[in-house]
């Protein structure tokens, strides 16, 4: 897989790359060049062209993951929050990896991204489609004093804070749909798993995953069930380098863990209401085996869905349910 990678790294700016110098440059023969390109794509999912007279390259050009430059586009403050960098090619889960690392004493601020997901996790045990550098999958590890039942309401505190920090970096028109699904013009862009461990009376540690579509091709997406979009079409073909928008969004998210800490959920709710997009509308929640139809009434202040039905307010929480237009 190694020499795979390094091929890639080669063919990722879109241009053609001579066999010759290829092989040349990785030290190993023309002959090994073709069979390691045809293996890795494969193995990938990528389409691998190749010219007579002007060698291979990819169809779609690839942003990797560079650790150095995702550093440099770190500001200080988030730069002293960080405690671990990881980056790798292809990995499960990033969330199950930060929850495995937590268990053997990882240190908040560990973040952890890859390239592709061969298991990514979605809310509800539902598969989070990663695609190999199409779009960027990370987690981040914070801990806490206080027990998993202080922390109600953080999964919605990291939606507000990664619409807000999209907006930043030029989207407009992002919204969400409780509990933190990243919407932009009604379609799926994004997405957040929270997943908490701890004692009830504490301590406790939380790993915060986040899927954001950046470009992705059509064939890429079909396994999603809902309508989605990437950031590639969101903004006309100009999104922010992949690296500068993880480091933007790594910016923003423990900056928010650790403010979570100090202050809870109370002052994210007035910007949650801002961003939420289904305010006064018809859904339908499933609770269980159940569907229930309402009008969605908001959030309440422990973060709570309201749901106003025929029977009178209900109030439902994140782990029970799941909400459809």
């Amino acid at each position: 897989m190694q020499r795979g990678l390094d091929l890639i790294r080669v063919l990722a700016d879109g241009d053609y790359h001579s066999g010759e110098l290829i092989a040349r440059r990785l030290g190993i023969s023309r002959t090994a060049v073709w069979k390691a390109l045809a293996k890795v794509a494969g193995q990938l999912d990528l389409v691998v062209e190749r010219a007579p007279g002007r060698g291979y390259r990819l169809a779609v050009p690839l942003q990797l993951l560079e650790p150095e430059r995702l550093l440099r586009a770190l500001p200080t403050a988030a730069a002293a929050r960080l405690s671990r960098l990881e980056v790798l090619p292809q990995i499960d889960s990033t969330n199950l990896r930060l929850l495995a690392e937590a268990a053997a004493g990882a240190p908040a601020g560990s973040v952890c991204l890859a390239e592709r997901q061969t298991a990514g996790r979605g809310r509800r045990g539902r598969t989070w489609v990663s695609p190999f550098a199409a779009n960027l999958y990370l987690s981040v590890l914070w801990r806490y004093p206080a027990g998993p039942a202080a922390l109600g309401g953080v999964s919605l505190a990291a939606g507000v804070t990664v619409a807000a920090a999209l907006q930043r970096l030029g989207l407009a028109e992002v919204g969400l749909k409780w509990p933190n699904d990243l919407l932009w013009r009604g379609r799926k862009l994004g997405g957040l798993l929270l997943e908490v461990v701890g004692e009830a009376q504490g301590p406790s540690h939380l790993v915060v995953g986040l899927g954001v579509n950046l470009r992705m091709e059509a064939d890429q997406g079909r396994a999603i069930d809902q309508p989605w979009v990437d950031l590639f079409q969101a903004l006309d073909g100009r999104p922010p380098e992949r690296n500068v928008l993880a480091a933007a969004l790594i910016d923003a998210l423990l900056e928010m863990l650790e403010r979570f800490g100090q202050v809870g959920l109370r002052p994210f709710l007035a910007e949650w209401e801002r961003y939420d997009l289904l305010r006064g509308q018809r859904v339908q929640v499933q609770l269980g085996d159940r569907v229930i139809a309402g009008t969605y009434a908001g959030i309440a202040p422990d973060g709570a869905l309201r749901l106003d039905t025929p029977a009178g307010r209900l109030c439902l929480h994140a782990g029970e349910v799941s909400l459809r237009l």
